[in-house]
């Protein structure tokens, strides 16, 4: 789940094709003012064009590109409904024993007055989560005491929470932290058809992530890729 302070399973997903269709189901219990908002950033988020891609965003998502994004997010969740996900902080789960290919979506998505880029963090973060295969990319405790490179606690870019001894980092680029920042990082450098103000979210909202990568070599495989 994804949290605004802390994050363990989730996923998120849905993108509208050009013919408004969607290939997951929104269950009853999702109030309509959330589907309405996760519609609209599945309809923004199929429109990115791009004309080039980092190598990591190569392997994990393909080109930068709308129906690309779309088949992603196609290709592992069926069904979005509506949870708690344990309360407080969270924004959205993935419950794997209840099925990876159920999202499970809170208040929160639409409490807080963030960037529609983030959103759609969120919900890649998420995505990501539904792998099986992958173990679900479940997270690393995050480090006690936790700073960033100038020596500030690192909080949640969402809340504010404290992340230290937190299972919100990654130590890997290919889990929910390093993918989802990998996205937004090229659509800040890379995105042909993004506003500044699109671009420049993305680029905030990527390098806020990247400091939840722990491992140096993870670090350092998406410095090189993107920094």
């Amino acid at each position: 789940m994804i949290q605004l302070g802390k994050c363990t399973l989730v996923a998120f997903a849905a993108l509208l094709g050009g013919a408004q269709a969607m290939a997951y189901t929104f269950d009853p219990s999702l109030p309509a003012k959330v589907g309405d908002q996760i519609k609209q950033d599945m309809a923004f988020m199929a429109t990115l064009q791009g004309g080039q891609s980092s190598a990591l965003h190569a392997q994990i998502f393909g080109k930068l590109d709308g129906a690309g994004y779309k088949k992603f997010f196609e290709d592992r969740v069926t069904e979005i409904g509506y949870n708690s996900c344990g309360g407080g902080n969270a924004v959205a789960c993935v419950i794997p024993f209840a099925g990876s290919s159920r999202m499970w979506i809170t208040d929160n998505y639409i409490k807080f007055s963030h960037p529609q880029i983030s959103r759609l963090m969120v919900i890649y973060h998420e995505a990501r989560h539904t792998e099986d295969d992958n173990d679900n990319w479940s997270h690393a405790t995050c480090p006690t005491p936790f700073n960033d490179e100038k020596g500030n606690e690192m909080k949640s870019i969402w809340t504010g929470a404290k992340l230290a001894g937190q299972p919100a980092c990654d130590i890997t680029p290919f889990g929910s932290y390093g993918s989802s920042m990998i996205l937004l990082k090229n659509v800040s450098k890379f995105c042909t058809n993004c506003t500044d103000k699109v671009k420049m979210d993305a680029g905030i909202y990527a390098d806020d992530q990247f400091g939840r990568v722990i491992d140096e070599q993870a670090r350092a495989q998406i410095k090189s890729d993107l920094y």
